[in-house]
């Protein structure tokens, strides 16, 4: 897409630049999950509303849904015991 249309500037900074074969999802994992849970709230031929306040309802819960690396907690969650820690310990 056009985000890639700089990756010799990206990769001048060090920093790898991969890119997946067409057609060959298994190598787009996370992208393809995230496709999957997006499906949940706006099934394939869902016409997407324009109103920013329902679409940020839906990313608003896609980003605080439960994540194995965090065993199995919200990052939320997460983030507040981070806060909490680190309160207790200044």
């Amino acid at each position: 897409g056009a985000e890639m249309a700089l990756h010799k500037d990206i990769t001048a900074t060090g920093l790898p630049v991969y890119f997946a074969h067409p057609h060959s999802p298994w190598e787009r994992g996370s992208n393809e999950n995230l496709n999957r849970i997006v499906r949940e709230y706006l099934p394939k031929g869902t016409t997407i509303t324009s109103d920013p306040h329902y679409l940020a309802a839906i990313a608003a819960e896609i980003n605080d849904r439960p994540r194995k690396i965090h065993d199995w907690k919200k990052p939320s969650e997460v983030f507040t015991e981070l806060l909490e820690s680190d309160a207790s310990t200044a």
